[in-house]
């Protein structure tokens, strides 16, 4: 099993001054099988950002998510993205890590990018 994962970050700033984060992690089954990705609940990825060696943000922290078994499936060659976003975020450079949230399979991605003031 091979899974290849990207992070795509896009930094957005509204007409009143405050930025938005966006995550899109893309998994990428690049192995000859079909995988399937199993969770235990909604969060199929977590997000993890980090000024340094400080951690700053993390997308779980503070959320619920519906506690649910849930199955995605990824044949060879096939794709899918899980987003993330993170409001208000201070001016900075920033690392953004991306994980799934799976009970066996591992794949992860990281992305550099800054929010300016």
């Amino acid at each position: 099993m091979t899974l290849e994962g990207t992070l795509d970050v896009t930094v957005s700033t509204a007409d009143g001054g405050s930025s938005t984060v966006e995550f899109a992690f893309t998994v990428t089954n690049a192995g000859s099988e079909t995988v399937d990705l199993q969770f235990s609940d909604a969060a199929k990825a977590e997000f993890v950002v980090r000024e340094g060696d400080r951690e700053v943000w993390r997308f779980t922290e503070g959320r619920v998510f519906a506690q649910m078994l849930s199955t995605d499936r990824l044949e060879p060659g096939a794709s899918t993205t899980y987003d993330g976003e993170w409001d208000d975020p201070r001016p900075g450079a920033y690392t953004a890590v991306a994980e799934l949230r799976t009970r066996e399979v591992v794949c992860a991605a990281r992305a550099e990018f800054e929010v300016d003031g």
